[in-house]
């Protein structure tokens, strides 16, 4: 079997048990089986392992991090984005019906990134540097604590429709969702900062300058803006629970419009690390 065949089949294997994972998880919530969702942490631990040893042997292969080609970024993101979500059911198991927005988006992220172009393809010596390191990895933490926050706003919103489905009863409050909404995305605002501020200090050892006005510089920065916005309505505007979810559900499309999506159509220094 070939290095990349070997890839390929073991992000698969962990596509199969984040499937098992996000029907056990649906089905804990759905008709309140408490062990489902333990069973749903197992098997998303499981597929954890077999899609890290994936990204791990091509990073061992080319010789850089997961963020050249959408192939990478796109299996990365859906890594951290399980990985938080589990870490997160671990703590507080009642938040569990989060799993049925994340899951099904980290699959289908992988999906997406398995069917890109899946070619190698090296880091140029002039752009690594430790702030790279550090500016994706906070973007992927970040995209992370933005989905939960989205997860939280949709069940805000189905529950708050005059007529719920009955299996949202067992979801946690107006309040609580609430409050997941708005923490979820305070702590995402922070690690986007920080991902900003490492880009514009390696942007400057790579391109002699720490802002460009590249396009997708400036999409970043809208989505750094659109989130800051939101949370200052949030708390100074005293915003309802209904405000807060949609609020939450427009600047998560802004920033993956910024991350995932304009990266891949419009010519910047930036494309060459999203084809």
């Amino acid at each position: 079997m070939t290095r990349y065949a070997l890839e390929i089949t073991l992000t698969w294997i962990g596509v199969g048990f984040y499937i098992l994972a996000a029907v056990a998880m649906v089905y804990s919530v759905v008709f309140a089986k408490p062990r489902a969702l333990t069973a749903g942490l197992w098997a998303a631990a499981a597929g954890l392992v077999p899609h890290a040893a994936a990204i791990g042997i091509r990073w061992a292969a080319v010789g850089h991090g997961p963020y050249m080609l959408r192939y990478e970024v796109l299996s990365s993101n859906a890594w951290v984005a399980v990985a938080v979500l589990a870490l997160v059911l671990v703590r507080r198991p009642a938040w569990s019906a989060l799993a049925a927005v994340v899951m099904p988006l980290a699959i289908l992220s992988v999906a997406l990134g398995m069917f890109s172009n899946p070619e190698s393809r090296e880091l140029p010596p002039s752009l690594r540097s430790i702030w790279l390191v550090f500016h994706i990895t906070f973007a992927k933490v970040s995209a992370a604590a933005f989905l939960i926050s989205l997860a939280a706003a949709v069940l805000l919103l189905l529950r708050l429709r005059p007529a719920p489905p009955a299996w949202i009863a067992r979801v946690p409050g107006a309040p609580a969702l609430d409050a997941i909404i708005v923490r979820a995305a305070g702590f995402g605002l922070i690690f986007w900062t920080v991902t900003i501020a490492a880009g514009a200090i390696w942007g400057n050892q790579s391109w002699g300058r720490y802002w460009g006005w590249d396009p997708i510089e400036t999409w970043a920065l809208v989505s750094w803006i659109t989130y800051g916005t939101f949370l200052h309505l949030r708390f100074f505007w005293k915003l309802g629970p209904r405000a807060t979810a949609w609020l939450s559900v427009a600047s998560f499309a802004v920033f993956i419009l910024a991350l995932l999506i304009l990266p891949f159509f419009l010519t910047s220094l930036h494309s060459a690390y999203f084809t």
